[in-house]
Formats: C-alpha cells, sequence, structure tokens
C-alpha cells in the first residue's frame, strides 16, 4: 500500500485499485439513495412517506394514482370487459328466443346450455362475463353461479 489512500491488489486476471474516498463518495451516495427510497416505501418504519395517503372512507381510498400506468390498465381492463358484455348481450340477441309464456314479458331468453355451446367458440369467461351482466342489470338468471352440465337448463334473461 502505498500511504492512507488506496491500494493495489494485483492477481493472475486483472489489476484493482481501490480509493478510499472513492469508496465513502459511492456508500454515500447509496446512502442517499436508499434513504429517498424508504420515504416512497409504505413498509418502512424509519420515515413518513412522501405522499399522503388516503384514509378509508375517502374517494381515492382504494384506487391508484390519476395518470399513473395502474389507472390506465385499470381503464383499459374497464374497457374490454364492457365490450364482452355488450358482445354477450348481442349473443343472446342473435341466439335467444321472445318469452312470453315463461312470465318473462317479452324479453328475450336463452338456456345457459345452448349458449355455452355457441359461446364457448368466442370467450372462455362465460360465466364471469355473465355475473358481471347480472351485477350491471341487463340480464338475470336463477342461482349464485352456473356450472356446465348441472345448469344447462337455466335461462338466462336479456333485461335490457
Amino acid at each position: 500500500m502505498d500511504g492512507n489512500t488506496s491500494a493495489q491488489f494485483a492477481d493472475d486476471k486483472a489489476v484493482c485499485i481501490v480509493s478510499v474516498k472513492g469508496l465513502k463518495d459511492n456508500w454515500q451516495k447509496w446512502s442517499e439513495n436508499h434513504q429517498e427510497h424508504q420515504k416512497h416505501n409504505p413498509f418502512s418504519h424509519d420515515t413518513r412517506p412522501i405522499a399522503v395517503v388516503p384514509q378509508r372512507g375517502q374517494d381515492d381510498y382504494g384506487r391508484p394514482l390519476q395518470g399513473s400506468l395502474t389507472a390506465q390498465r385499470g381503464e383499459d381492463a374497464h374497457t374490454h370487459i364492457s365490450r364482452e358484455v355488450q358482445e354477450l348481450c348481442d349473443v343472446i340477441k342473435d341466439i335467444g328466443v321472445q318469452g312470453h309464456e315463461d312470465g318473462n314479458g317479452g324479453n328475450i331468453s336463452v338456456a345457459f346450455g345452448r349458449l355455452f355451446e355457441h359461446y364457448v367458440t368466442i370467450s372462455n369467461k362465460l360465466v364471469g362475463i355473465l355475473l358481471r351482466a347480472r351485477k350491471q342489470k341487463l340480464v338475470d338468471f336463477e342461482g349464485e353461479m352456473l356450472w356446465q352440465g348441472k345448469d344447462d337448463h337455466v335461462m338466462i334473461t336479456l333485461l335490457q
């Protein structure tokens, strides 16, 4: 070693010169970056987050920040699901029958088994889309969940 500021290590592959000042500067830079990162880490107990976190009951609670990639992905997913629900309603209109005798008051209905056979070539998420459409009050059917084979006779009624 030559003095207090550097050391030289030699082996058969490479020569490495290490400066104590360089090591100190690198460590200080890493420490500052880590402290800044911890300010945004919700699981850190060292410092309080800089961002204001919405509390339960506020409008923004449980929602991503406006303009973030997460918010954009959520909007894209909502648009995609809305298209799939609309497509499901169109399929029910196409293959369903007008129902007067079963008490539907003229609404279009189709049996789940027939819809499943027709719709399986379009999407493998029929039951989930049906549940979403029922939540939006676009369709109605008996029961909480529909199972292929067991519930083939259940009538699905288009409400709008």
